[in-house]
């Protein structure tokens, strides 16, 4: 009698046990529901995560992009059998299920076709009961969907399913246009990128003419009389040039940069002799901040032409780069005849002139690279000397140096 009443009080304890198991169990597995939203925000989420991988791979475009690894998520996100992306030339990346990778071959060679004629009628087009040709194979239906940019077909989205219903044919279109908007941000970007190449090389031929005619010509006159000065010089023009004209890279250090500007400086002072005066205060700890190429530079440059070359006494020009927090301030001084305010405000805003084209390309291409906040700041008036401020990122881990 007492072993039965131990064995049931046994059994009560074991089912107590299970059933707050379970509660705990219960009670973790709705917290985590909860914790990741309702099925709508769950979903949602899956399909931003899922366009996110993809945008990744074809923001460089279909031709330097990585449309192999952007069809994954992309067929994930449209839930199909087999997924190919074509365009002029043919089929440019296809991705399939474990179970279909057999097939790779005929649903690539029929996805070409299908892209032609999706290229020559311009709209998406439903595809019944394609034939993949291998014994044991049953049929298959397909999507095809335009990809439009610059108002043109520049390529085709091909999804295969058992059976195409309505949704996909949607959702097919939707990625489609989804797509030729991530091929036509992946177009601005290289836009953006010939646009800084091309503001790079204005600051080079603006080097070019005024500059180095003087700088020869002051090397010449130093020939004679002083043939180790003339030596130096001509060691200091090498330099500069081969800084200047460099081809590779968007982008260099601030002392780099700074190396060049005493160069720079060197061949100026044998022109103006003691008519130049240079103040450097530098602080060590920004020295490795990385800049866009030739942007303190061409600044220095104006201050020279535009400040002190029309003043007869000629005058100062102070370099200060010091430590912001996260950002290096850098500030270009010169106490020469300075700008009119009005004048500056429409080179700055772009309007057409042959002066101070070095001050209004900096100032477009710290805008473009780091935002409007960044522009020049630049504190000048007539007779009054100039002021001009730059203030970049210390940290920029996805702008490299070139060589």
């Amino acid at each position: 009698m007492t072993e039965s009443v131990l064995l049931a009080l046994a059994v009560g304890v074991l089912v107590g046990v299970a059933i707050a198991v379970l509660g705990i169990v219960a009670w973790r597995v709705v917290k985590l529901s909860r914790e990741m939203g309702t099925a709508a925000e769950r979903a949602t989420y899956s399909t931003l995560h899922l366009a996110s991988q993809a945008a990744t791979h074809l923001r460089g475009g279909l031709d330097t992009g990585d449309p192999h690894r952007a069809l994954r998520p992309l067929r994930a996100l449209l839930d199909c059998r087999v997924l190919a992306l074509a365009d002029d030339h043919g089929v440019l990346a296809l991705d399939a299920g474990p179970g279909d990778q057999r097939l790779v071959g005929e649903l690539r060679t029929i996805a070409e076709s299908l892209a032609e004629e999706v290229r020559r009628g311009d709209k998406p087009q439903v595809f019944r009961g394609i034939d993949p040709s291998r014994r044991g194979v049953s049929s298959t239906d397909a999507v095809a969907a335009p990809i439009i940019a610059d108002d043109r077909v520049v390529g085709v989205i091909i999804a295969f399913s058992p059976t195409v219903r309505p949704g996909l044919v949607r959702a097919t279109g939707e990625v489609a246009e989804w797509v030729s908007a991530q091929l036509e941000l992946a177009e601005l970007d290289a836009s953006r990128a010939a646009l800084a190449e091309a503001e790079v090389k204005a600051l080079r031929s603006q080097i070019s003419p005024h500059f180095i005619y003087n700088a020869l010509t002051a090397i010449a006159s130093t020939i004679t009389t002083n043939p180790p000065r003339a030596r130096d010089l001509v060691l200091e023009f090498a330099d500069f040039t081969r800084y200047s004209f460099r081809r590779q890279g968007d982008f260099t250090t601030l002392a780099d940069e700074l190396k060049s500007v005493d160069s720079y400086l060197q061949l100026e002072r044998a022109r103006f002799g003691d008519r130049l005066t240079l103040t450097l205060q530098v602080a060590p700890e920004v020295l490795p901040t990385v800049i866009p190429f030739l942007s303190v530079q061409p600044l220095v440059e104006n201050a020279v032409r535009h400040g002190l070359e029309p003043k007869a006494a000629g005058g100062r020009i102070t370099i200060r780069a010091s430590d912001a927090g996260a950002f290096a301030l850098i500030e270009i001084e010169d106490d020469g005849v300075g700008i009119d305010p009005e004048l500056l405000r429409g080179i700055l805003a772009g309007r057409p002139s042959v002066d101070h084209v070095g001050v209004r390309n900096v100032d477009a291409r710290l805008r473009q690279l780091y935002g409007d906040e960044h522009g020049l700041t630049v504190e000048t008036n007539l007779d009054a000397g100039t002021l001009v401020r730059m203030r970049v990122p210390k940290s920029q881990p996805d702008n490299a140096v070139g060589d």
